[in-house]
């Protein structure tokens, strides 16, 4: 399905919005060892329904981030609505996933370097699954 032009602003704007939100949050609760940022944000075709996805450095830590966000995700819509009020008539509802597409890289990377062989042996890399 192809997005407008419209879900894609909206999607830009949430997604600067989003960052900074998140950005400020984690430092303000002292957390400097962790790096949150939004990679993508995608806006239903009715625009009540907007898909965060959020890479995490480091990745080892990135279910209990995303655990952790979904708990005060309506305080980061509200916090996002006010920063929005002149731009959109109706906020959509946030659902957060983690994108692990640098994980993926990153394996595939290593596996290229390393001595076995991804193509001759599936099993080393894990198959992606859509969410």
């Amino acid at each position: 399905m192809i997005e407008t032009n419209r879900q894609k602003k909206i999607a830009g704007v949430l997604q600067n919005d989003i960052a900074n939100v998140i950005t400020q949050a984690l430092r303000d609760s002292g957390v400097n060892n962790i790096l949150v940022s939004v990679t993508k944000v995608r806006v239903t075709t009715d625009l009540s329904i907007s898909k965060v996805y959020l890479s995490v450095f480091p990745h080892e830590k990135a279910k209990a981030i995303l655990e952790e966000i979904n708990a005060v995700k309506h305080q980061i819509k509200h916090q996002v609505a006010l920063l929005t009020k002149h731009q959109l008539r109706r906020m959509p509802d946030l659902e957060f996933f983690v994108d692990d597409s640098l994980e993926h890289i990153e394996k595939l990377d290593q596996a290229i370097k390393g001595t076995e062989n991804p193509l001759l042996d599936r099993d080393l890399l894990d198959r992606r699954k859509k969410k």
